[in-house]
């Protein structure tokens, strides 16, 4: 079995040292020991960023990303956890939607300034009161 030291992951994955290292920290992936100073990893690893880098951009925690693996660090996905994930990424899909033709209006609105486009000052309401509602849900306390 070849093993490839951390400089030769991050090479062929362009993930940096550093995050390899936290990685490991956190659990998502194994060093099977050390060459000098460097940390050997098996190649299947590659697999395992490669798998890693897919649920950062789709948004999972490192923790959720942990969760992924099973003990023999091969995938282990919940079906129903990644449908829950494309619900969530389709809310984002159409809240980021709206923003951005509310923002494309407002850029090419006739009105004399941004405050006497309405659409505009619908765009800032909207804004306060999700900031608002997230400070609430922040403030409840934990009931589980």
């Amino acid at each position: 079995m070849k093993f490839l030291d951390i400089s030769e992951v991050s090479k062929q994955t362009g993930v940096a040292a550093s995050a390899i290292r936290h990685y490991e920290e956190k659990g998502l992936i194994t060093s099977l020991g050390r060459r000098g100073l460097k940390r050997l990893f098996a190649a299947g690893v590659l697999d395992q960023l490669a798998l890693i880098s897919l649920g950062r951009d789709a948004g999972f925690s490192l923790d959720e990303i942990r969760d992924m693996f099973g003990a023999d660090g091969l995938p282990a996905l919940s079906r129903a956890g990644l449908h829950l994930k494309a619900d969530d990424l389709d809310r984002q899909i159409e809240r980021l939607s709206g923003l951005r033709d509310m923002i494309r209006h407002v850029a090419d609105c006739p009105a004399p300034s941004h405050m006497e486009c309405a659409k505009f000052r619908q765009l800032i309401r909207i804004s306060t009161r999700r900031k608002r509602s997230r400070q609430e849900k922040r403030a409840l306390p934990d009931r589980s």
